[in-house]
């Protein structure tokens, strides 16, 4: 099980990982919203703006403070790892 790094020593599993986007946009922020009204929502922001949102296959959703392309690229990073193993 390959672990990606969501920042502030926080880790999710890459094979777990559906969706990471912006929270910008209207339809990620009511995502947000219901996961909170849900108790699925899972805040690992530290405080900070947030930049990512991680959509689970497991129905939760992670907030990271990390750029969605950090995110993106590390998961591509252990992708490639399992490929070569």
């Amino acid at each position: 099980m390959k672990m990606i790094n969501i920042g502030f020593g926080n880790v999710v599993s890459a094979g777990r990982i559906i969706a990471v986007v912006s929270p910008d946009s209207a339809p990620v922020k009511r995502i947000i919203q219901e996961a909170k009204e849900r108790t699925v929502l899972i805040d690992a922001t530290y405080g900070r703006r947030t930049r990512a949102v991680i959509v689970m296959d497991s129905d939760h959703v992670v907030l990271s403070a990390l750029q969605p392309e950090t995110v993106a690229a590390r998961a591509a990073e252990k992708a490639e790892g399992e490929e070569k193993d």
